[in-house]
């Protein structure tokens, strides 16, 4: 990237500019390039420092944050209420809320947006009961006010002060926007009968609402009602078919949601990269290749911005479909790669069974200096442990630490599957027993099955102790293949004994069938010693 420092010396406002640009592209890391090199030039305008705030709170950057700061105070903007207020947001959304109130503090001057950004930044950060706090010494509360503090009371989980909040509303402030606050509250933890309620009381809607009551629903489960409010829909906008088509997709209904995007095609939308994030899971999920590459070719045909989730979709869409040539190739062709992009790279050669190029990659990622995430450990042990490499797993957990990740409960599954895999039985007993939480029926049962391969009833045994100790849902199963270890191991008695301790427990087997259709013939055959197969 190069810059014509010259040009902007003698007319700031090309960098200004040039900076707003980059900002509204998404490219964040090019506008702070940009203003970096013009600052060696001792360039400056104090109208860019907003803009400048902004990028750093969204990678965040907050050495960045810091150094802009400390420039302000130079320059003698600081007491600027709009540049205040801008870096107030900033240190909000990085996270450091103390730095923030003393800024709040110390201004000379503050104004509605202002106070609104500091409420804004408690409710971002978790803290209700600060924001409070400066909520009701706030003068001259707007719409913008009781609308932040309803919206961010329910997403804190406390719906009871949100719902308070928004019966305190004076009448000449509640508005479009103070209703749908409240309705997506309740519709964000799944209430949708209070989130119905308020939502006919409203006197106007907006498609915000409507979109909300569809997410919500989605949410639940509850698809027909999804589509019941869709339908109800008097003027629908691409935002409201983006949540009907996403919401079918993570409700599984990838066939729907294709339905959909033809729907909405056929109403004259076009559509956006939300749009296509959905669409290519939908792919993904059914394994609908040649359609997964339409929407590539789509993509590039419309020129729909490729940002990093895009560009997961893409990836995703072609490694569960098992082109890894194309995942690859998409995936490389990438330059800015966030953790979701190589996720879903180490993801789709894990799913497709390539453990040497998952380490690989999980590799390259550390190279990059992206930090991997629980998913990423977990991916990279299950490939591990499909692959029966020990070794490389333990060598991978272990990693762990050093980047500050829990070890959860699926972690542990793991490694419990590989060592007893491996034949490793102790070790992997002992691990489930200095594991930090209780072990669950996935681990209990990995480390039975283990048992049952290595015929190593003894084991087998300790476990069980386990596991009456510690009861487990599926503790009934357990019994179950406890006997069958016994049978292998010809300890009759003991396995008669499970047997009738599991039926005495209430937990019998549903017999197992299967048919074969033969022409205009079915043939069918049971499992079941008291039932009789059929002709």
């Amino acid at each position: 990237m190069s810059f014509n420092l010259g040009t902007w010396r003698n007319n700031p406002s090309h960098w200004f500019c040039s900076i707003r640009n980059h900002i509204q592209q998404g490219s964040l890391r090019c506008a702070l390039l940009a203003y970096k090199q013009t600052r060696h030039e001792g360039v400056y305008d104090s109208s860019v420092a907003p803009l400048l705030f902004k990028a750093c709170a969204s990678l965040p950057f907050l050495h960045y944050v810091k150094a802009l700061h400390a420039e302000s105070i130079k320059a003698g903007s600081e007491s600027d209420v709009i540049i205040g207020t801008a870096l107030l947001t900033t240190y909000s959304k990085c996270g450091v809320v103390r730095d923030a109130r003393n800024l709040f503090d110390t201004m000379p001057e503050r104004n509605v947006v202002t106070w609104n950004a500091m409420i804004s930044g408690y409710l971002r950060n978790g803290d209700t009961e600060s924001a409070y706090l400066v909520f009701e010494k706030m003068q001259g509360k707007t719409q913008v006010t009781w609308s932040q503090m309803i919206g961010g009371f329910a997403r804190n989980g406390d719906i009871a002060t949100a719902r308070r909040l928004f019966d305190e509303v004076p009448h000449e402030l509640k508005n479009v926007v103070t209703w749908t606050v409240m309705v997506d509250g309740y519709a964000r933890i799944g209430e949708m009968e209070a989130a119905r309620e308020v939502f006919e009381m409203m006197p106007e809607r907006n498609c915000f609402v409507w979109s909300s009551m569809i997410h919500g629903y989605f949410k639940k489960g509850n698809v027909t009602e999804a589509a019941a409010v869709f339908d109800w829909v008097p003027v629908r906008n691409l935002e409201i078919w983006n949540s009907m088509i996403a919401g079918y997709v993570q409700n599984g209904f990838g066939e729907k949601a294709l339905l959909a995007f033809e729907g909405m095609g056929a109403e004259g939308f076009e559509p956006d990269e939300f749009t296509v994030v959905s669409v290519l899971s939908a792919c993904a999920q059914l394994g609908h290749l040649d359609v997964g590459k339409q929407i590539h070719h789509m993509i590039e045909h419309k020129g729909i911005v490729v940002n990093p989730f895009v560009l997961s979709g893409l990836v995703d869409m072609y490694a569960k479909c098992g082109d890894l040539v194309n995942a690859r190739l998409v995936f490389e062709g990438f330059t800015e790669k966030n953790i979701f992009c190589w996720n879903a790279m180490i993801s789709g050669f894990a799913i497709n069974g390539k453990c040497s190029e998952v380490l690989e990659f999980f590799g390259r990622m550390e190279e990059s200096n992206i930090r991997p995430d629980g998913i990423t450990f977990l991916t990279v042990l299950s490939a591990c442990a499909h692959r029966g490499l020990v070794t490389e797993a333990l060598e991978v957990i272990s990693k762990m630490e050093g980047y500050r990740i829990e070890i959860g409960i699926k972690h542990y599954g793991c490694m419990v599957d590989l060592l007893g895999r491996a034949g490793r039985l102790k070790d992997a007993y002992d691990l489930i027993v200095r594991m930090p939480m209780k072990p669950n029926d996935t681990v209990l049962g990995a480390m039975l099955g283990a048992c049952r391969i290595h015929s190593d009833m003894n084991m087998a045994e300790q476990v069980m102790k386990l596991i009456c100790e510690e009861p487990v849902t599926g503790a009934s199963s357990h019994n179950v293949l406890l006997s069958n270890i016994y049978a292998a191991s010809e300890k009759w008695e003991k396995a008669e004994r499970m047997k009738r301790i599991t039926v005495d427990g209430g937990s019998q087997r549903i017999p197992g069938c299967s048919s074969i259709i033969f022409s205009d013939s079915c043939g069918f055959k049971c499992t079941s010693p008291t039932l009789k197969s059929m002709d």
